[in-house]
């Protein structure tokens, strides 16, 4: 069980909230969304079910919580691809990456967490951030110039989260088909 009492009462909410969230995904991991109880999280943190309602309403609202970490930290990781990738890599190694992160089940529960604001947020976030990469790529002359950077965005997110569950070897197909749409005519 983690240290869960700080110098702060605020330090300490945070903490509570934090390990409630790090319970709730090692959860998601080991047995999916559907499983995960208020139960199963207060005896996995060592906290208290009443505690655990002082911080949030029900397993929908961590599940929240969890997903909006979950997909803030797949953002930051597509950003730290960006950032370390040579710019005529950025772009393939980008879209191999965010295949791989899209390769999920899809269940109605996983579906209903992405129908979200904080999720449409992302996707927003998502999108803004191909747009870029792409833009980049055609003033290198790498992406194609005759559509909208915008919309050339648009169509990866759509092309690479389409597939469910591809393999590693699926997912480089899909990234490479994906890549050839996106080539200069």
């Amino acid at each position: 069980m983690p240290k869960l009492w700080t110098d702060t009462v605020d330090d300490h909410r945070r903490a509570v909230r934090e390990a409630t969230i790090d319970a709730t995904a090692a959860l998601v991991a080991r047995n999916g969304l559907a499983s995960v109880t208020m139960a199963e999280i207060a005896r996995t943190t060592g906290i208290g079910r009443a505690t655990l309602y002082k911080y949030f309403p029900d397993v929908d609202a961590i599940l929240l919580a969890w997903h909006e970490r979950h997909i803030l930290g797949h953002l930051a990781h597509l950003e730290e691809i960006r950032k370390n990738a040579r710019p005529g890599e950025r772009l393939r190694l980008v879209l191999t990456a965010y295949a791989h992160m899209s390769a999920h089940r899809h269940d109605a529960q996983a579906a209903a967490l992405h129908r979200t604001e904080h999720a449409s947020a992302a996707e927003r976030r998502l999108g803004n951030f191909l747009r870029e990469i792409i833009v980049e790529a055609v003033r290198r002359q790498e992406a194609r110039a005759d559509i909208p950077a915008a919309d050339l965005a648009a169509f990866c997110v759509h092309a690479l989260s389409g597939a469910a569950s591809p393999s590693p070897r699926a997912a480089g197909r899909l990234v490479t088909l994906t890549l050839d749409a996106l080539r200069p005519r």
